[in-house]
Order: C-alpha cells, then sequence, then structure tokens
C-alpha cells in the first residue's frame, strides 16, 4: 500500500468510525481522536519548529545559550575539583568482616528497622540521637571526628566555599533555563513530547545539576529491629557557616588565613555585592546584574588570604564568575 493512502487511512479511519456509530458523543469523539492521533501531534510539531517565529527566537536565544553552556561546565569544573569529606564515624568500620544472620522463627522477627554502616552514618543510643537533633554542630564534630584545629577550619572553608559558589553556579543555571523556556515560550504540546528534540534545537542540552552536600545521619535501631530513629545533618552553606564560626571561636585562631576564610559567611557576600551594586569591579570588565539579568557573581579577596589578606569590607570586592577565575590567588595592581 503507498505511504501516502496508509497515512490517509491512519487519520480518516477513526473519523469514519465515530461518524458511523453517531450519536450525542460524535463531536467529543471526533475531538479525542483528533487529539490523540500520533499523525497530529507530528504535523503539528513540525509545523511550529519550521515557523519563522521559531526561527526568529531561536537566532535571539543563541547568546544565552552560548552563556548558559559555559556556565554549566563551570559547574562541573568546580565539582570535579572539589573534595566534600569532613569527618567519618568509626561505628561498623569493620561490619563487613562478620556475617550477621537473625535466626529467629519467623513469626518473632521483628527487624523491620535494618542498621545501616557507612562512614557518614554514627549508630548511637537513643538519647545521643535525639541530643544531636538539639544540638546538631556539636555532636557533628564529637561524633564524626572533626577536631577544633587549622587544619580542620581550612577544610572546612575548602568545603563551605566549593558549596557556596556551587550553590549559586546551580541556581544561575536554573534561572537561565527558565529564561530560555520564557523568551521561546514553546506550546505546552512541544515540551512535554517533544522536549528532547526542543531542547537540541535550542542548542541546550539539560542535565541535573546538583549541589553534592556531605550529609551525615545519626541512627538508632532497637536490638530487634522493631523501633528506628535518625538525625540527618546536610553540610549546606548555613550549616557550614556554623560549623566556622564554632571553630574559630574554640581555636582563637581568626588571624589565621583558615581563620579568615571563616569569617566570609553567606551574610557577608551578599552585603559585599550589595554594596558593589551587583557589579564587576574588574575595571577592564564593569558587567553587571542590570546588563546582564542572570550573571554569576562572586566575592573575591583583593589581598588573597594566602597572602595575609583579610575578610574585611575593604579587601573584599565583587567579580563577574569569568573575571574571578582568571585572577585565582594572584595579587593584581
Amino acid at each position: 500500500m503507498p505511504k501516502p493512502l496508509f497515512i490517509l487511512l491512519l487519520i480518516a479511519g477513526p473519523i469514519l468510525l465515530a461518524i458511523a456509530l453517531g450519536g450525542p458523543g460524535l463531536l467529543l469523539g471526533l475531538a479525542v481522536i483528533l487529539i490523540a492521533n500520533p499523525i497530529i501531534w507530528k504535523v503539528r510539531k513540525d509545523r511550529y519548529f519550521n515557523s519563522d517565529q521559531f526561527k526568529a527566537l531561536r537566532a535571539d536565544v543563541a547568546a544565552l545559550v552560548t552563556e548558559h553552556n559555559e556556565v554549566v561546565n563551570y559547574v562541573a569544573e568546580i565539582r570535579s575539583k572539589g573534595s566534600f569529606e569532613l569527618g567519618a564515624s568509626s561505628t561498623g568500620q569493620y561490619a563487613h568482616l562478620a556475617t550477621f544472620e537473625n535466626t529467629s522463627a519467623w513469626n518473632n522477627r521483628r527487624d523491620r528497622n535494618v542498621v545501616e554502616y557507612a562512614p557518614h552514618v554514627h549508630n548511637a543510643s537513643l538519647q545521643v540521637v535525639r541530643n544531636a537533633s538539639i544540638d546538631p554542630i556539636k555532636y557533628l564534630m564529637k561524633y564524626f571526628n572533626i577536631k577544633a584545629n587549622q587544619e580542620t577550619l581550612a577544610d572546612i572553608q575548602r568545603v563551605a566555599d566549593d558549596i557556596s559558589r556551587l550553590e549559586e553556579a546551580v541556581q544561575n543555571v536554573r534561572n537561565r533555563e527558565a529564561e530560555i523556556v520564557g523568551r521561546i515560550q514553546p506550546p505546552a504540546f512541544i515540551l512535554m513530547r517533544y522536549s528532547a528534540e526542543f531542547w537540541n534545537l535550542v542548542g541546550v542540552h539539560l542535565s541535573p545539576i546538583t549541589v553534592p552536600y556531605p550529609q551525615y545521619k545519626f541512627q538508632y535501631v532497637s536490638a530487634g529491629g522493631n523501633t528506628g530513629q535518625k538525625v540527618d545533618i546536610v553540610l549546606n552553606t548555613p550549616t557550614l557557616d556554623a560549623i566556622s564560626q564554632t571553630l574559630v571561636e574554640k581555636i582563637r585562631w581568626a588571624k589565621s588565613a583558615a581563620g579568615q576564610r571563616a569569617l566570609m559567611t553567606a551574610r557577608l557576600r551578599s552585603w559585599i555585592k550589595d554594596r558593589d551594586r551587583h557589579t564587576c569591579q574588574n575595571q577592564r570588565c564593569g558587567v553587571s546584574v542590570a546588563m546582564e539579568p542572570h550573571l554569576l557573581l562572586e566575592i573575591d579577596h583583593i589581598v588573597p588570604v594566602s597572602k595575609g589578606g583579610l575578610s574585611i569590607p575593604e579587601n573584599l570586592q565583587t567579580l563577574c564568575w569569568r573575571c574571578n577565575r582568571t585572577k585565582g590567588a594572584k595579587l593584581l595592581a
């Protein structure tokens, strides 16, 4: 059978059947058949992708797409270079060397809660778990071997810096994706049925970009496995800031490089950006959020901490992510 005739029968067949059946639901049946028919969807899709409107919008968004993909690569770069480990619990570190089996009769078994052994999991008494929910920083440091010394403070700040940059970069990517969708405004059926083809034509290849937050857990499981409770602690920016401040108070080394980095809280970063009017302070750049609504900005030490710079407003400036990555730990004139 010729292909055009086959397509005609595929479209017209169900319609003729609905007409033959008749009845009060004829119009509704015809509407459902037309909407659900895959040939109709393909015709509508091809018409949209070949329209002058889509081609014009695709050209307009090209610059935004390029910037978007560069920021995505920047996020991947931070993730690949970062290390997000701080401490570990020693409970169950050799559990893999033993074989456990519950030999109770089946109707007496209550092991609905199973103990989890991992470096980020501390198995403890019920009281310790409950105390950890009240004072998470204290118990996190105590049971996961996070010691109050300069080396630990440096590790905390390394992780905090990477996490903070990733949080802002990931949110920036999401804002850009929303901007792209809003700029093109595709019909709903395009995103629902042809999302992959749509993004491929636009030039954006979306991938699930997330922040790899370190997660720690206090866990209690009763001997018979009948009851269990747990406390999860996610090392996001507020938690890392709290750990940093706790360490600075304990070791009293605020003038050290690690101590100075500890003072770089999320609140201070936000204040510096407001002071600098959300504008890159590199005179050769000068790009601002007013010029680029989704500009990714970061806070830089003018005199790097590694060279004695302090985390004080006079030594802090706002840079766009490109200028900050180029500057690194260099001391510029």
